[in-house]
């Protein structure tokens, strides 16, 4: 891994088993099905983190998990953009969104953490909001469980086809950041014309 990187992804969560399919833990999960899509495989490099190597469309892609629970993201994130050498604008960060419903995908370039303790633990380690944020739908909270408890619950069974669903466009949504930047990524995914665009390449209208 001592080639140029041209893209660090970290997918945010919490490593315990227990924690495994809980919504919290989207970003894992995506993070996840990216690097199982393109036949790698995470290695437990550091106490801080599991890391997987990609290359895709000639890129050098890291993939990382952190180990260092959600609140302490930045701990494993700051550690990796050091030891790589990887300016900021060139991390992805993927999290939860408690205030989008399940299935809905936001590409964001940069801003605050919107309320997230580990995009807020990135932030202030790595002190600079300057990365992007491919924020991914767990809501909206009902009911009477307070905050904490529902972005640690799993998803209903009646919400698992979705979130799967959901799951399939974001590492679609990585993909065609890393084929077209950041500007025309952000535009196609925010706006759903990503999966407008896929269908006419499917049905041979482009």
């Amino acid at each position: 891994m001592s080639k140029n990187i041209d893209l660090l992804i970290v997918g945010l969560g919490n490593h315990d088993e227990v924690y495994k399919e809980t919504r919290h833990n989207i970003g894992w999960a995506v993070a996840s099905m990216f690097v199982q899509k393109h036949h790698s495989q995470f290695i437990p490099l550091s106490p801080n983190y599991f890391l997987a190597n990609v290359v895709f469309v000639a890129k050098n892609i890291l993939v990382a998990l952190p180990r260092t629970y959600m609140n302490n993201s930045g701990v494993a994130v700051r550690e990796l953009v050091e030891k790589y050498k990887i300016p900021t604008e060139n991390l992805l960060v993927i999290c939860d969104e408690i205030n989008f419903p399940i299935g809905k995908i936001h590409l964001k370039d940069s801003g605050g953490d919107g309320g997230h303790n580990g995009v807020a633990s990135v932030i202030e380690f790595l002190e600079t909001q300057n990365f992007m944020r491919l924020r991914c739908g767990i809501g909206p909270k009902v009911g009477t469980k307070n905050l904490a408890d529902y972005v640690l619950s799993p998803f209903e069974p009646e919400e698992i086809p979705l979130r799967d669903f959901m799951i399939k466009r974001a590492v679609e949504s990585v993909e065609y950041l890393i084929l077209k930047g950041k500007s025309r990524a952000m535009s196609d995914i925010n706006s759903e014309n990503l999966w407008k665009i896929k269908i006419e390449k499917e049905q041979g209208k482009d």
